[in-house]
């Protein structure tokens, strides 16, 4: 044993610092108030603390730290969508992703494991393609493959013609990854805390403070909070939260389910994709394979899980890995997807002043954490979106801009 894992363990007084310190009481005033302690919200409380020394934040959060969407998800992280506008945001999301298991000190378990997009249809085929030239045209890695090279690359998928829906070719994005959804949201949250934010957990905002047209504070089932600025970051509860502050969004929420099997030898090394069969799987570090599917088909605000859901998604899982027949699902859960009608996110001012949305992340939130809690910071701090998050503007809707990335969401919608 090593002297120095000796000593600490036979000291009194131990020198590990707390992950995150003691919970303070509420304050009266802050200058920046962030609705939602989800991956988003904290990300950008970290921002606005190290790159603009804003300190007097309150992060909060009706429930549990990070227990919202961040912890429901299916923790894939890529880049290779169809527009040059979503290509480029999720391709900085992917570079800030790369190093903050560095910059946190804390080990985010980043994996490289290469994304398979399947196409089992001509038009499938064309549409891979297109998105292999938009994404190789800025710079990202990705091509359209065949099942030869699907086969070398991925040899226990089943790529047999015997099927209902046999696999064509693939669009491959090597870079794709996974990640630990809680440890992304931890890192961030104990960094923005080391440097002064307050996360309140347990503290429900029930109404929005304005006056002429300016945000002027939050109401919360702990008091009124008086504050300069306000970010909205509640993924799923994005519509009921804007009502609050009079905002009308385009959104629609829809249950997203999503299950684990129990844990495996390792044999799938890819996340696999398929949109015609509502399938996108993984293997985790432990073994687990983490399998989701398509919306559920109406919208609902509930996280409740259905056997409907997993039938539907374990059968189109044997067409893909036949062997699996004998494996148990471990559990499965839903998150709820805030839907916008180009399936591009909301970002950056409202028609309140000083008043900020984070909002639309449907089934594509996890992966934008790191950018968006930049790219928020820098619009909370300045009063000006950056340029990388003005297409996502709420005014899109109504100046007929749209960003349709339908076609790169993957999955059934």
């Amino acid at each position: 044993m090593p002297l120095g894992l000796l000593k600490y363990g036979l000291s009194s007084k131990y020198p590990a610092r707390r992950h995150f310190p003691p919970a303070k009481d509420l304050k009266r005033s802050y200058d920046v108030v962030i609705i939602g302690g989800g991956g988003h919200g904290l990300a950008a409380a970290y921002y606005l603390a190290r790159d603009y020394g804003i300190t007097n934040v309150a992060v909060l959060d009706k429930g549990y730290l990070a227990g919202g969407n961040t912890a429901r998800n299916t923790a894939i992280i890529r880049s290779n969508y169809l527009t040059p506008e979503g290509v480029r945001f999720y391709e900085e999301s992917m570079r800030l992703y790369r190093e903050l298991s560095e910059e946190f000190s804390y080990n985010i378990l980043y994996s490289v494991r290469g994304h398979f997009t399947l196409a089992h249809t001509d038009a499938a085929m064309r549409t891979s393609r297109w998105r292999a030239e938009v994404n190789k045209h800025l710079g990202v890695d990705s091509e359209l493959i065949y099942p030869d090279d699907i086969r070398k690359l991925c040899p226990s998928m089943n790529l047999s013609d015997d099927v209902r829906y046999p696999i064509l070719g693939a669009l491959y994005h090597p870079p794709g990854a996974i990640a630990r959804h809680d440890a992304v949201a931890w890192g961030y949250a104990a960094g923005a805390a080391r440097r002064g934010v307050e996360i309140h957990q347990m503290t429900e905002v029930t109404g929005i403070l304005t006056e002429n047209g300016r945000v002027k504070g939050v109401e919360t089932n702990r008091g009124t909070i008086h504050c300069n600025k306000v970010l909205q970051a509640v993924a799923g509860s994005s519509s009921l939260v804007g009502k609050m502050a009079g905002l009308r969004l385009p959104i629609r929420t829809i249950p997203l389910q999503a299950c684990v099997s129990v844990p495996l030898k390792p044999f799938l090394d890819q996340i696999v994709v398929s949109g015609s069969l509502h399938v996108y799987v993984s293997q985790s570090s432990r073994g687990e394979l983490v399998m989701g599917g398509s919306t559920d088909p109406y919208a609902l605000y509930s996280t409740r899980s259905t056997l409907d859901f997993k039938e539907s998604l374990l059968g189109h899982m044997l067409e893909l890995f036949p062997f699996l027949g004998e494996v148990s699902v471990l559990r499965q859960w839903a998150g709820m997807t805030d839907m916008t009608p180009d399936f591009s996110p909301v970002m950056g001012l409202t028609p309140i002043e000083n008043y900020y949305i984070d909002s639309g992340w449907g089934t594509w939130g996890f992966k934008a954490t790191p950018i968006c809690g930049r790219t928020m910071a820098d619009t909370v701090a300045t009063g000006v979106a950056p340029k990388l998050i003005e297409p996502f503007r709420l005014s899109r809707f109504d100046e007929f801009a749209q960003v349709g990335e339908k076609g790169a969401a993957s999955v059934g919608h």
